[in-house]
């Protein structure tokens, strides 16, 4: 099915996300086009939606706390010497159209605006491609070109005085289940220890589904991964973990994340073959 505002993909004619591309939600989330439900093959969603405990948390996308001073994350934004503070100082991303759309992925454009000024405009890339048939992946690339004049710097959080709160950038919220999904990369297990550290890959797992992120690009698998498990599950890659990100006017910063979607848990022999298979190394 498509329509004006929704697109959904398909592996091998059976659908497995929806992507929504002008959603009509309060200017303090940062409204933008996401991802949900995301699903397995056999149905389970893998995705949330405005949760509870975070509504500015909108499935599968690109949000990003701080560009220039714009929050295009949502809800409040971390001021350095005063924490988390509400502020009337959030952006939103606008679809203008698809170059391409397929039922298995798309090729969108979009534009980061703040306060009526276009910052940022964006080319997004997803595809949904079969693996076995228990597992697919979805792979998500975006381009974020500056058309200021001036330099524009991206930050997060821990740029600006957070410690551990380096979130910014391609960001999964996944769907909380009985318990905390465990959460491991190729040569460590649990959230104290895979949070904020670069991998080539990092796996969220439940009795029900397991998610494995893997950064597809030299410059991704340089960013860390942001990890929530125990508080809510989630995932982000971060694009400003220690410094701020600068963007020269007219410059690109490009980042590729593929996700391998699968039901049930997955060890790590496992997850490490599919993200080869996914990523094509």
């Amino acid at each position: 099915m498509t329509t004006d505002d929704v697109t959904v993909l398909r592996v091998a004619g059976r659908p497995v996300a929806r992507y929504v591309t002008r959603p009509e939600l309060p200017a303090r989330l940062s409204p933008r086009p996401y991802l949900h439900p995301v699903t397995t093959l056999a149905g389970t969603t893998v995705t949330d939606l405005a949760p509870a405990d975070h509504a500015h948390h909108l499935g599968v996308g690109v949000a990003v706390p701080d560009v220039e001073g714009t929050n295009f994350w949502g809800g409040r934004t971390y001021v350095r010497d005063q924490g988390p503070t509400e502020l009337d100082n959030h952006g939103a991303q606008r679809h203008t159209g698809f170059q391409l759309r397929d039922p298995d992925g798309f090729v969108a454009q979009l534009r980061w605006v703040a306060a009526g000024t276009e910052l940022l405009r964006e080319r997004r890339t997803v595809a949904a491609t079969g693996l076995t048939p228990a597992a697919w992946a979805l792979d998500f690339t975006f381009s974020l070109t500056n058309v200021t004049p001036d330099p524009l710097t991206i930050g997060s959080p821990a740029t600006n005085g957070r410690p551990g709160a380096a979130y910014g950038g391609f960001f999964w919220r996944a769907r909380k289940e009985d318990r905390a999904p465990d959460a491991f990369t190729p040569d460590a297990e649990g959230e104290d220890r895979v949070h904020g550290r670069p991998a080539d890959w990092l796996a969220l797992a439940t009795n029900r589904w397991t998610l494995v992120f893997a950064g597809a690009t030299d410059a991704t698998r340089r960013d860390p991964w942001f990890v929530r498990t125990a508080e809510y599950p989630g995932v982000g890659s971060s694009l400003a973990p220690e410094r701020r990100l600068a963007v020269a006017p007219g410059d690109t910063a490009v980042r590729r994340v593929v996700t391998v979607v699968a039901d049930g848990r997955l060890g790590r022999a496992e997850a490490a073959a599919l993200v080869r298979k996914a990523v094509g190394a």
